[in-house]
């Protein structure tokens, strides 16, 4: 029932900026905490950011502090990632995801390339 869907990605010169958005459903949406994740080629997934019901705290991985920014549009269902100053490193596909009672439910993912 609960559906997460990413889009936005594509591929960026280093420096460069994405804006990934996830659009939910199935699922009441403003009563959850959100998060992104990533998986980079050969490495496993990783967490990015995390951002509360309202949109009142966020928390972001190490990685991207500074530089990615976490929000959502409790009206539109959607969560969004605005990614700035892209690294090769960055390059991954990146995941929303959510916790249901005791469902762990993730998006297809989106793919984010960062090259020269």
């Amino acid at each position: 029932q609960v559906q997460l869907v990413e889009s936005g990605g594509g591929l960026v010169q280093p420096g460069g900026s994405l804006r990934l958005s996830c659009k939910a459903s199935g699922f009441s949406f403003s009563a959850y905490t959100m998060r992104w994740y990533r998986q980079a080629p050969g490495k496993e997934r990783e967490f990015v950011a995390v951002i509360g019901v309202t949109g009142g705290w966020k928390n972001y991985a190490d990685s991207v502090k500074g530089r990615f920014t976490v929000s959502r549009d409790n009206a539109k269902n959607t969560l969004y990632l605005q990614m700035n100053s892209l690294k090769p490193e960055d390059t991954a596909v990146y995941y929303c995801n959510v916790k249901v009672g005791q469902f762990d439910s993730w998006g297809q993912g989106t793919q984010a390339t960062v090259s020269s």
